[in-house]
């Protein structure tokens, strides 16, 4: 189904169904339906605001499901649906690894690594990461992730017909490296500008 007739049909919720699916562990592509939220705000003049909310809603109760999919669950229940999606157990030990190192970078930075938005927050609930903390770290990723991506989405909304070509002519792997590079180039900008 065409992302834009869904986010017609459900409105502003449409921003945080595609990445609470997403985070919560099933592979979805959260990032089309948030950006097509977006742009339908700005060609329908509603509110940004709103489109953010839900996918930051979205983003942290997905990641909240998935979380407690690891927790409870733990690897047995990661390595039984990971390989349905080519997840091998020594790609979970390394991962098991480098949360236990560096969890909450980790699930800062999880919000904007394709796969790892997926996996990011059963991984954290396996290798038992606090559950606050946890909380913590994913909301501000995720409101992070929903203003960057509501943002580029907006911006390229007041033309609808554009956002649909893009999509379909680079796919979403182009995109959200488009995405990536817009927002590595603005954050190193603001580095090189401070004052040493």
């Amino acid at each position: 189904m065409n992302p834009t007739a869904i986010v017609d049909a459900l409105g502003y919720p449409a921003a945080g169904l595609g990445i609470l699916i997403e985070s919560s562990g099933i592979p979805f592509p959260g990032e089309v339906l948030l950006l097509a939220a977006a742009a339908w705000s700005a060609a329908r003049h509603h509110s940004i605001i709103l489109v953010i909310l839900f996918g930051f809603l979205g983003a942290t109760g997905g990641a909240d499901i998935g979380y407690v999919l690891g927790f409870t669950g733990g690897r047995p229940f990661v390595e039984r649906f990971g390989s349905i999606f080519r997840i091998r157990p020594e790609h979970i030990a390394r991962s098991e690894l480098f949360f236990a190192r560096h969890g909450d970078k980790a699930v800062l930075a999880a919000r904007f690594v394709l796969g790892l938005r997926t996996w990011g927050s059963m991984l954290a609930g396996m290798a038992r990461m606090p559950f606050w903390r946890f909380q913590l770290f994913s909301a501000l990723g995720g409101l992070a992730w929903a203003t960057v991506v509501g943002l580029a989405g907006y911006l390229l909304g007041s033309n609808l017909p554009l956002l649909e070509a893009i999509i379909r002519d680079i796919g979403l792997g182009g995109l959200v490296l488009v995405v990536l590079v817009a927002v590595i180039l603005i954050v190193a900008g603001q580095r090189a500008s401070r004052p040493r």
